[in-house]
């Protein structure tokens, strides 16, 4: 069994009753503690789940965690700039009524929240190495458009071919 603390209760205590089958766990809330018990692998799949609903996310991206085998990670902005104008900082990842957070996430096909000066990311092992890039080269300084190039160069290309296919003859040509 697992305990977690919990800020603010009121949003899983929305949800838990959709967490509960889909996560394989039962879920216990007493004022500002959240206990899970299951079996360990679907507990740590529980609190990351669980962490990611407190930090902001909507409760289908959190599930993502679970059902795309995806990685939640907080980045703590206040890391990656000497600035003491954090509120220019976060304005800065927000962008323009949102704008720069979305174009991120359409680029990085992740999930982004924004909470005090930490950023969330939900998303696949291979696109949140450049979510967190991208969010850093922000937080530093870089123009979103130079972010967005970046990231247009980097994106991940599908895998289309493993080596486990044998490979085709060439036909011959009729004479």
């Amino acid at each position: 069994m697992k305990i977690l603390p919990s800020e603010d209760s009121t949003r899983l205590r929305k949800v838990v009753k959709d967490l509960e089958p889909q996560l394989n766990v039962k879920i216990k809330i007493k004022e500002k503690e959240v206990s899970i018990d299951g079996n360990p692998e679907d507990e740590y799949i529980a609190e990351k789940v669980i962490d990611a609903i407190n930090f902001g996310f909507p409760l289908d991206a959190a599930l993502s965690i679970k059902k795309d085998d995806a990685i939640f990670e907080i980045i703590n902005i206040k890391e990656f700039t000497h600035s003491n104008d954090m509120e220019r900082v976060r304005a800065r990842v927000i962008g323009t009524e949102g704008k720069t957070l979305s174009t991120l996430s359409q680029l990085t096909d992740c999930n982004f929240e924004i909470k005090g000066n930490e950023v969330g990311v939900i998303g696949m092992p291979e696109s949140i190495k450049n979510g967190h890039n991208a969010i850093i080269m922000i937080v530093q300084g870089s123009k979103q458009a130079n972010v967005y190039a970046f990231l247009e160069k980097h994106q991940l290309q599908p895998i289309t071919d493993l080596g486990l296919k044998e490979k085709k003859k060439p036909k011959k040509a009729k004479e």
